[in-house]
């Protein structure tokens, strides 16, 4: 298992939304579309019908309570989220959450057609799976997220 590790208390540069009951954490550089990913996931709920929440964009307060992974965001950008192109936005918000998966956000790579396996996040003593999700058009990527891993999400 490979994998990314932040240290308790740190601020990741991610956003983190809840959807259903899962806590997903988007990560990636500046303009890998973190932000724009999170909103279209967030959206994909809305039309299920689910609940689904902003918790931090761009700046997220990871920390660890027993083996859980927490996300929070600081006070001055709290419910917001800034779409490219757009400008910020003002969502609905959650305080804190507990993150389920982390999510890697790239380009597709000739070479690696299929990313590797038991890929892990790592908030300092929690460990979560790490998925990685390619920005290639195919699909939304709450209904990509789905299909790589169901066990994740129950619904709204």
């Amino acid at each position: 298992m490979s994998g990314i590790v932040v240290m308790d208390g740190d601020t990741a540069h991610a956003t983190a939304i809840v959807v259903g009951q899962t806590g997903l954490l988007f990560l990636g550089p500046s303009g890998a579309g973190k932000s724009g990913t999170a909103f279209a996931c967030l959206s994909e709920a809305a039309a299920l019908g689910w609940n689904a929440a902003l918790v931090a964009d761009d700046r997220t307060r990871l920390t660890v309570q027993g083996d859980r992974c927490i996300a929070s965001c600081p006070e001055p950008i709290k419910g917001l989220l800034e779409l490219r192109g757009t400008g910020i936005v003002r969502l609905g918000q959650l305080d804190r959450a507990v993150m389920h998966c982390a999510v890697a956000l790239g380009e597709p790579s000739a070479a690696t057609r299929i990313p590797p396996e038991n890929e892990t996040f790592s908030c300092s003593r929690a460990s979560i799976p790490l998925l990685r999700l390619w920005h290639d058009g195919a699909g939304g990527p709450l209904s990509r997220l789905r299909a790589a891993r169901p066990d994740l999400f129950s619904g709204g």
